[in-house]
């Protein structure tokens, strides 16, 4: 399967009914979630008990005056709302996540919608076409045409996105043209290759982050609101929010972008890749360095590697995060300590005077011992 997820250019007619197809799955899946909590200790299995609050829904609860509004809305929100609520609880009960909790409407607005008439195809023009919501506008058209059946959509930062999954072939594995590199990952250069090349993070993180500091402290004394205490919220307060809230959507696409671009160029050029098994939530401990590499996204960079292997036929491997590549000769193997202030890497055994970042990645390259835990050691 292949996900595509793109922005929506809606209008603010589109935009409202968006919003109240989020809050009517937002409403059926808490009143789902707290019918259940009432009957969870009478026997019986989830989706028997789900079933049973479908059919309370449908033929008592939609029939109040007071919920009439729920008629005017897709009935395939409320389906899918339940079908949600279900996995969530089959997860639980498997172990796989935490007991549901109920949605807040200050939280990402989400929903989804499928075509009980089958596959849906979306062509390659700028508009789309969502079963029982109607046509609306793409800001980019879809890459080719193709079909599916379920579709997400959800809000981040005053913007709507349609999300939906397609049924692909792997592409053929290429060759990639060079055999093995070795990288290591840093604060002030993002990527050194073991074959000489460097990546720097992008630039516009970081002054992003410094209007998003000055809009912070501009805004410091307005009525931000407390709902424990039952302040609430100033209008201009309500504004700082949302722009607040674009300024970390734009953040985080330009780090997804960065780290997107950057493995499809790897995975496209380099085959058997060796990266560091790095401790990312120890080094966050370090306050000092938290926000650095935080906003780098050292494990998302991993991440994307480990999954684009049966995309491109890589080989991407983890070198044991003990291992000693910063303070080994990557030419005679001798190991000394070394701070991490010094950038500069000065053998003693040999004599042997390279950039630290480049001599790790060398020696993440030579590693060539597995353990028996999985990790790739240096011989």
């Amino acid at each position: 399967m292949y996900a595509i997820k793109l922005e929506l250019k809606l209008n603010n007619i589109e935009q409202t009914l968006m919003a109240q197809h989020a809050g009517f799955s937002r409403f059926v899946y808490n009143y789902g979630l707290a019918l259940y909590q009432q009957v969870m200790d009478i026997k019986g299995g989830v989706t028997k008990k789900i079933s049973a609050i479908r059919k309370v829904l449908t033929n008592f609860t939609k029939t109040k005056p007071e919920f009439a509004w729920m008629n005017q809305l897709s009935s395939r929100v409320y389906q899918n709302a339940l079908i949600a609520l279900k996995n969530a609880l089959i997860r639980f009960f498997k172990g796989l996540g935490n007991f549901p909790k109920f949605k807040r409407k200050k939280a990402q607005a989400s929903f989804t919608v499928d075509s009980s008439n089958g596959p849906v195809t979306v062509g390659s023009d700028r508009r789309i076409k969502i079963p029982t919501l109607g046509t609306f506008r793409l800001a980019e058209p879809v890459p080719f045409t193709c079909a599916t059946q379920t579709f997400t959509l959800s809000r981040v930062a005053s913007k709507w996105y349609v999300s939906f999954a397609i049924r692909a072939d792997k592409r053929p594995v290429s060759s990639q043209a060079v055999e093995k590199v070795g990288i290591d990952l840093g604060v002030k250069t993002f990527a050194t290759f073991s074959d000489g090349t460097t990546v720097e993070a992008p630039e516009s993180i970081k002054q992003a982050k410094i209007k998003l500091a000055k809009i912070q402290w501009r805004n410091r004394h307005k009525q931000l609101g407390n709902s424990k205490q039952g302040i609430p919220a100033s209008n201009n307060a309500k504004k700082f929010y949302k722009r607040v809230a674009r300024l970390h959507n734009r953040i985080t696409n330009i780090r997804r972008d960065f780290l997107q671009k950057l493995t499809t160029s790897i995975s496209r050029n380099y085959h058997h890749i060796r990266i560091e098994d790095l401790n990312v939530s120890g080094m966050m401990a370090n306050s000092k360095l938290a926000d650095a590499i935080g906003n780098l996204g050292f494990y998302e960079f991993r991440r994307q590697l480990t999954y684009k292997q049966s995309m491109f036929g890589t080989v991407v491997e983890l070198v044991d995060r003990w291992f000693p590549s910063s303070k080994m000769c990557s030419d005679c193997g001798h190991i000394q300590p070394m701070k991490l202030s010094d950038r500069v890497f000065h053998c003693l055994g040999c004599g042997a005077v390279k950039c630290r970042d480049f001599n790790a990645a060398v020696n993440k390259r030579k590693g060539t011992k597995r353990k028996s835990t999985g990790g790739w050691l240096g011989t």
